[in-house]
């Protein structure tokens, strides 16, 4: 029973530590578009269709 219990704290320990990996590469990629969009609205004057 105890085998059971470390593993649990094991696994339970990288879902956390994964799911912080998870949320700063959102936060990063979403920073990453706003920047990328506001380049978009400065030149739009250049874009031609």
């Amino acid at each position: 029973m105890e085998k059971v219990y470390k593993l649990l704290k094991n696994v339970g320990g990288t879902n956390i530590a994964f799911g912080v990996v998870l949320i700063v590469v959102g936060v990063a990629i979403g920073v990453i578009n706003i920047v990328s969009g506001a380049k978009l609205l400065r030149n739009r004057r250049n874009i031609l269709f």
